[in-house]
């Protein structure tokens, strides 16, 4: 009986352990509630540049702070994160071969927060932010590519 207590007890703790690992924050953008989330199944933290250019870039850490880089090469710090559902689902629309999500973001000067579109183009391997940034991935999702 004991061993059946400790047994049903790991498991309630495993359980929750991973379904806290999906942090979930709640912004407000203008009287609006929204959101957002860093995980969405896809490595979405990195760095963001323009093809073939070293700078300006966008960094997004897991943590979900990051760096956003303007065209002059002046630098913010910033707080981002992809809109999701209040349980953390990713909110996003499906295109041929790609996804759009809604990338939020705001400078940590300011309370504002901004938003963007963040697509995923699963056949050339390729996520982009606004349609310019782009930073090349590995599809962890994809079990053909780990045999």
């Amino acid at each position: 009986m004991k061993f059946l207590n400790l047994l049903l007890i790991t498991l309630l703790l495993s359980v929750s352990t991973s379904h806290a690992q999906i942090k979930v924050d709640q912004i407000t953008f203008k009287t609006h509630e929204h959101f957002i989330t860093t995980t969405i199944g896809y490595p979405v933290d990195g760095i963001y540049l323009f093809e073939g250019k070293a700078e300006p870039t966008i960094q997004l850490n897991p943590d979900a702070s990051g760096i956003f880089q303007y065209e002059d090469l002046s630098k913010k710090n910033i707080t981002w994160g992809i809109e999701c559902s209040e349980e953390g689902i990713p909110i996003f629309k499906e295109g041929f071969n790609s996804a759009s999500y809604t990338l939020w973001y705001k400078t940590n000067d300011e309370e504002e927060w901004n938003y963007t579109q963040f697509s995923i183009h699963f056949n050339k391997k390729k996520m982009f932010i606004m349609g310019e940034r782009v930073k090349n991935y590995e599809d962890y999702n994809d079990l053909s590519n780990h045999r």
